[in-house]
């Protein structure tokens, strides 16, 4: 489903060049791709509450929520224990997350193992860091292994699973029990990779990153580059072209 970094450069330089505004270099074109990406991939989140708003239809391949939803499903993760040791340290009973990679957390889950060889999983309930920090201390609201609950703070993840008791990835075995995180992960960075051949760049395969996004947004990626592009050329007519043609595209894909 990824979409040809090479594709959207060459449609890029051609539509730039057309008048001939001015060369669009490899490093200026990544600057401009990653941008736009990163554009692209945060307007999903917006569109998802608009369209929530709003009725839905029947229609297979056309209702609105179903189409953000494949699209944001690319980067949905599901991750193991495992992966929390080698990518979550601990400072304090807390989980760094590593917003490099990290978007959005969705879930915590941890699994209990009972005796019966039944393991039930829980969902973390995740609450605000003031009602997570009051629960913690009430015998009546305090969660338990069966009804945990997480909060973030700007030091990372705390889950709590008894009245002040708070469980980590390296602690958790010790309740016989297991942890999983669900999470939306960032884009990867994407390069138009190249070598130099008689002062040429020319584009090297092997080591481009394409973007990530879904196909379909191929000609949403051009539109926002080109207009990336026409305010470093300082081109108001290529700006312009850009974001009409930008526009276009949305109202055409709405």
């Amino acid at each position: 489903m990824a979409v040809s970094i090479d594709t959207v450069y060459q449609r890029v330089l051609t539509l730039a060049n057309k008048e001939q505004r001015g060369y669009i270099t490899p490093q200026e074109f990544n600057l401009f791709a990653n941008q736009a990406q990163m554009e692209i991939f945060e307007q999903y989140f917006h569109d998802i509450k608009k369209f929530n708003a709003l009725p839905g239809n029947t229609q297979e391949f056309s209702d609105s929520l179903s189409v953000l939803y494949e699209k944001i499903g690319e980067f949905e993760v599901q991750e193991d224990l495992a992966w929390m040791q080698a990518n979550m340290p601990i400072t304090n009973n807390t989980m760094r997350i590593p917003w490099d990679i990290v978007y959005k957390i969705g879930t915590v889950t941890i699994t209990a193992f009972a005796e019966d060889n039944r393991s039930p999983s829980a969902q973390t309930e995740l609450l605000n860091f003031k009602d997570f920090g009051a629960s913690m201390f009430s015998s009546l609201t305090a969660p338990s292994i069966s009804r945990p609950t997480a909060c973030i703070n700007t030091n990372g993840l705390l889950v709590g699973i008894g009245k002040n008791i708070l469980a980590t990835h390296q602690t958790i075995s010790n309740f016989n029990a297991t942890m999983a995180i669900n999470f939306i992960a960032r884009p990867r960075k994407v390069e138009w990779a190249y070598v130099i051949v008689n002062d040429k760049a020319l584009y090297n395969d092997n080591i481009a990153v394409d973007f990530q996004l879904h196909s379909s947004e191929e000609t949403e990626l051009v539109y926002k580059i080109l207009k990336l592009a026409g305010i470093n050329l300082k081109a108001a007519d290529v700006v312009q072209v850009g974001q009409t043609l930008e526009q276009t595209n949305k109202q055409t894909t709405l």
